[in-house]
């Protein structure tokens, strides 16, 4: 098959390789092909191979997915593939993007846990079933990997949107009955690069490979800031 596959940095351009098929072919397994066997000098980036880390993610026929679970026989476009690194982040080189500033947005949403109790106290009990837990149950699942933010028509328009998986994190320790933050949160989350940027044409939703909703989690952002402006608080 025509595998056409970005090199180069954010002034780059496609290279076009001719690879072979096989049966139950990842789209990783054909990048891994060009850089061992067609030209080593090609730069990508991966890990674990089994759909855990995340960190093989890339654009695939405009796409962004994870490389590693994506089978070539569901995305091809008859006998052609197009690969490039994902959208709305800094290209280093070929397929292997800048996370720099993805993780920099995590830390302005308020994304570290502020715990209520020291190490001297005993562990805190979260029962299961408790309405902030079940609210919370999917988000907490997010490892990271950016598909949300490639995908997220905001983040193209607004490069200083914090983007669907910062709101996540966000929304994740809002409802963490441990967690002591959460106005400095909610202040972050509330300006014009916030929550309210979102405009919800749920593509981080639907792209998510993990299944989770940042569109739900960034709503529910949404109303606990309403809730804090109310009660004065913001």
């Amino acid at each position: 098959m025509k595998v056409s596959v970005w090199r180069g940095a954010r002034e780059g351009s496609f290279q076009e390789f001719d690879v072979p098929r096989h049966p139950s072919q990842t789209v990783l397994d054909i990048v891994t092909y060009i850089q061992r066997t067609l030209d080593p000098t090609l730069a990508y980036r991966f890990a674990c191979r089994v759909g855990m880390c995340g960190s093989c993610a890339m654009m695939v026929n405009g796409v962004p997915r994870w490389t590693c679970r994506t089978h070539v026989d569901k995305v091809a476009a008859g006998e052609r593939l197009e690969v490039a690194p994902l959208r709305n982040l800094p290209v280093i080189r070929d397929l292997v993007t800048d996370m720099r500033e993805f993780f920099d947005k995590w830390a302005r949403a308020k994304g570290e846990f502020r715990g209520r109790q020291t190490r001297q106290d005993d562990f805190a009990k979260v029962p299961p079933q408790s309405e902030e837990r079940v609210l919370v149950d999917k988000g907490i699942e997010c490892i990271g990997c950016a598909v949300c933010y490639a995908a997220c028509d905001v983040v193209k328009w607004n490069p200083d949107y914090v983007g669907p998986a910062a709101l996540n994190r966000a929304w994740t320790l809002v409802k963490d009955v441990r967690d002591r933050g959460n106005l400095d949160r909610l202040r972050a989350v509330s300006g014009d690069a916030g929550c309210h940027a979102c405009h919800s044409h749920v593509s981080c939703t639907e792209r998510c490979p993990k299944h989770l909703s940042p569109t739900a989690a960034i709503a529910g952002l949404k109303r606990e800031v309403a809730k804090a402006v109310l009660l004065g608080e913001l």
